[in-house]
């Protein structure tokens, strides 16, 4: 029931009760409204309003009239069946339409709460006359959404054997609730049942258009939205919101990024398994623990939205939109905040258990998610609904991706088992609406399906590269073992993609199916990468046992925060290494939020739980480091200037390959299993600007000087060199357009250093 121009309404008067004097003395009465949820209210009796809609001077005479005539009274509410294709809670100019389905349950009644009451002030049973199929639905009148909130109940067998848990008593949130009540306050324990509210969308996104870039253009910078301005040093009014992230927008301008990656917005319960470790308040301050994914999470509101919620939301997204920088979702279908059998039953639980999650032969829950159940996202149900949620985040919330928390799971069948072509995969990847959005995979999960280079539909879906993390990280700090996945991540993982793009082979997918990463929130960050050998988790309550063990990090001579100017040094120049590597590898470079500046979360690798000082970002960093800020932010141009780093360009004029490895003498191109040192060349020809764009990148992670050649240039021009992390006797590590410093033949690689060269003509 939407439109998207400005249109009349023409009310034709067919009868009229002394209370709706509205229709007295006129029988047309003209509207102009901009879309039907501005319609207002008619008064409840027997009037029959036949809609006519003109548009641009034409009128359209819908086949039948729109009948919206009470049939019926439920515990004193003039009610009739509603719209049983539109799931939710609908806003009407007459009332509200409900609709709600349950496979499994016998019968369902609507709730009506007072705003903050536990207990209904109303309780309407549907009638069996207003059901169709498994489908309940029910238009209530004269409700103002302002004043109330609503919840279900649903009968049926309880028989947890065969994973019924319907009950009677059990009050259940919306699982399409546009938003959950008492959630707004960040770290405030919620009332006792989840309760939704009716939400009105009255955001004008006016004539945006939607991004059409593709993966490869994106470089992705990832953050939380409290953590990112929570800290005291943020400078932000307000601090831990979408307003306070709004505030940063010229500060992501700066660094250069176009992409946010945003952990987890959907509704979730921050005190649901709320504890005290030394004195600290533990949170479930990720979000990774969804309570409802078509609502926002209205803690990260500066302002309280009644029946407005998401608006903060989207005026942040408009923004980024207007600075010309993407927003993508961090979305979590693996598995909800109902936990396994010990934990509560607030919604699907409630509604159909054995479809919405994947159970055992005896009723217990499958847990490939390592938070208790699993859902089943290839049930037909389960798909419609993950379908109508990315929709509606898509239309409603414009956004341009989403990264899809332990992705393998949305690939099992209802027993569990990997799908050779799962259908939510292939609707996803098909769907109209959803066609320029970027759908990334996790590919793996904790059920041990391990999926990079392989998760299906992989031309469609972009994955986040485990196989680079895990090479770069080891080959950075010296595993010379990890060399030939080094060189082969950084080339674009090709062994992964389908080999590299030529004359006789176009199915190369790793320009827009690699994220290439090496820190995430999962984990180090990039300066405690370089830090820290072990995890120091003791904060978050489990004797230090939680947490990745294997890191592949190196505390470069101490352990933890030190004064040492030689460590430091060298952890600095480690930073750079690794940034440098990034974003001049082949594929869509993400990083975390703070690395640029050097942000700590003190050895902390899995800080899900820590609300404060460890998870926050302290931007007093940023000028403390001010240089690696001004490091990060010269790479990231580098890439958005040479396009070979991110696409196929025609062959070079100067004749080298478009992609290849090198060891330390150019020619060879040849790299032992062990080396310390490598190079890849990167060249095509730019069209746009009428020359070779070529790039050479040189690592070396040995500890001592080692001498390199450069590839021989036989069509004129000569070897200059970009970035150089161990630095010249000036201290400088890079060297803008016009500063950069020619270089015969060959060069000398620092200890533990990275290089990068380009080619420019005489």
């Amino acid at each position: 029931m939407y439109l998207s121009s400005t249109f009349v309404v023409i009310y034709k008067k067919v009868g009229y009760t002394e209370s709706c004097t509205l229709f007295t003395h006129v029988t047309n009465i003209r509207f102009y409204f901009h879309s039907i949820s501005d319609l207002p209210a008619i008064s409840a009796g027997p009037v029959r309003q036949e809609a006519f809609l003109k548009l641009h001077d034409h009128e359209y005479t819908p086949d039948y009239p729109i009948t919206v005539r009470p049939m019926g009274e439920i515990s004193g509410f003039p009610v009739r069946p509603g719209m049983f294709d539109v799931n939710g809670a609908l806003p009407l100019p007459c009332g509200v339409n409900f609709t709600i389905h349950t496979h499994g349950g016998t019968s369902c009644e609507l709730l009506l709460f007072h705003r903050g009451e536990e207990e209904p002030y109303a309780v309407l049973p549907f009638p069996e006359s207003y059901k169709i199929g498994d489908v309940y639905s029910m238009i209530v009148y004269g409700l103002n959404i302002r004043e109330f909130e609503y919840a279900y109940r649903v009968d049926g067998p309880y028989d947890p054997a065969r994973g019924l848990l319907f009950n009677k008593n059990t009050i259940l949130l919306d699982p399409y609730a546009r938003a959950v009540t008492g959630q707004n306050i960040w770290g405030v324990k919620k009332p006792q049942h989840y309760h939704a509210r009716v939400v009105k969308d009255v955001f004008d996104w006016g004539d945006t258009k939607q991004s059409t870039r593709e993966m490869s253009e994106l470089v992705i910078y990832e953050l939380h939205v409290r953590g990112f301005t929570r800290h005291p040093s943020s400078g932000v009014e307000h601090k831990g919101t979408y307003a306070g992230l709004k505030e940063k927008i010229p500060y992501l301008k700066e660094l250069g990024i176009n992409a946010v990656e945003l952990m987890p917005i959907f509704e979730f319960d921050e005190c649901m398994d709320v504890r005290e470790v030394n004195g600290k308040r533990l949170l479930e301050y990720w979000g990774y623990n969804t309570v409802s994914f078509f609502a926002p999470n209205t803690s990260y509101a500066a302002s309280v939205e009644f029946n407005r919620e998401g608006t903060e939301l989207r005026e942040l997204i408009k923004a980024l939109h207007d600075n010309d920088i993407e927003v993508i979702l961090d979305v979590v279908f693996n598995h909800t905040a109902e936990g396994n059998e010990k934990g509560p039953s607030f919604s699907f639980k409630g509604f159909d258990n054995n479809i919405y999650y994947m159970l055992t032969p005896d009723g217990n829950y499958y847990n490939f998610s390592g938070c208790g159940n699993t859902l089943n996202c290839n049930h037909p149900v389960v798909q419609q609904m993950i379908l109508e949620c990315l929709r509606y985040w898509a239309i409603s919330y414009r956004i341009d991706g989403f990264r899809f928390d332990l992705a393998t799971i949305l690939g099992r069948n209802e027993d569990g088992s990997p799908m050779n072509n799962p259908p939510l995969l292939k609707t996803l990847a098909c769907d109209p609406i959803l066609s320029n959005v970027k759908l990334i995979a996790e590919a793996w999960d904790a059920g041990g399906l391990y999926q990079v280079g392989s998760f299906p539909a992989n031309h469609r879906w972009a994955e986040w590269n485990g196989r680079y993390r895990d090479a770069l990280r080891g080959f950075l700090k010296g595993d010379c073992w990890q060399s030939w996945d080094a060189a082969w991540s950084i080339s674009g993982s090709g062994d992964l993609y389908g080999g590299y793009y030529s004359a006789t082979n176009d199915n190369y997918a790793g320009y827009n199916s690699c994220v290439n990463f090496l820190t995430c929130h999962d984990g180090f960050t990039l300066y405690d990468l370089y830090s820290y050998n072990e995890k120091h988790n003791e904060a978050n309550g489990w004797n230090n046992t939680d947490g990745a063990n294997d890191n592949r990090s190196w505390n470069c001579g101490e352990e933890g925060e030190t004064s040492n100017p030689d460590v430091l040094s060298l952890r600095y120049r480690m930073i750079r290494n690794a940034c440098a590597v990034l974003l001049c590898s082949r594929g869509t470079p993400m990083f975390l939020s703070g690395d640029e500046f050097g942000s700590t979360k003190f050895g902390n690798n899995n800080s899900y739980c820590q609300d404060n000082e460890i998870s926050w970002l302290n931007w007093d960093l940023l000028s403390k480091n001010h240089d690696l800020f001004e490091f990060f932010r010269f790479m990231i141009a580098f890439r958005f200037k040479h396009p070979i780093i991110r696409q196929k360009l025609p062959d070079a004029v100067c004749g080298m390959d478009a992609i290849h490895t090198h060891n330390i003498n150019a020619a060879d191109v040849t790299i032992p299993r062990d080396a310390r040192t490598l190079s890849v060349s990167f060249a095509g020809y730019d069209s746009e600007k009428g020359e070779d764009d070529i790039i050479y990148l040189s690592v070396n992670t040995y500890w001592e000087d080692v001498e390199i050649s450069l590839p021989a240039l036989t069509h004129g021009g000569a070897w200059y060199l970009c970035v150089n992390t161990f630095g010249d006797q000036y201290g400088r590590y890079c060297y803008p357009e016009g500063q950069e410093v020619r270089i015969d033949g060959k060069f000398i690689m620092r200890p533990r250093s990275v290089a990068v060269f380009t080619v420019k003509k005489f």
